[in-house]
């Protein structure tokens, strides 16, 4: 598990922005069942969290006309029992942190893999993610 001086100023980026911390699996679930859609980031320490999901979240939040009802996010390594249980709701997609994932109506429609994230910019993270408001929010 991270230290929380390491974490929370990583979280503090996404919750300052109108996120919902996810920290048990309740939580979870709560969020998760609700009708409408709902933003999941599984933010995490690495660089690529840093430079380019966490921009790119907030860049497409920020500037797409349509956005989800709700925000939510859990960190991976410290949230450990709400990240295990936000993965139950992603099968078949294996384990990934960073991860975004869109829900609507608690069924999974649109999916950022960490792999899918590195290599690539804000902006690009920004772009998938408006196109993904335009078709389901």
């Amino acid at each position: 598990m991270y230290p929380a001086e390491l974490v929370m100023p990583m979280k503090a980026e996404l919750t300052d922005n109108g996120f919902q911390e996810m920290l048990s699996p309740e939580k979870v679930e709560d969020v998760l069942k609700q009708e409408g859609t709902t933003l999941v980031v599984i933010n995490s320490v690495c660089g690529c969290s840093a430079g380019t999901a966490r921009p790119g979240v907030l860049m497409a939040v920020a500037t797409s006309e349509k956005k989800p009802d709700r925000l939510a996010t859990s960190f991976a390594g410290f949230d450990k029992d709400a990240v295990q249980q936000i993965r139950t709701h992603l099968l078949p997609y294996p384990p990934s942190s960073p991860s975004i994932a869109l829900f609507k109506d608690g069924q999974l429609v649109h999916f950022i893999e960490r792999h899918m994230i590195e290599g690539r910019s804000a902006q690009m993270i920004a772009t998938n993610l408006v196109a993904a408001f335009d078709e389901y929010c």
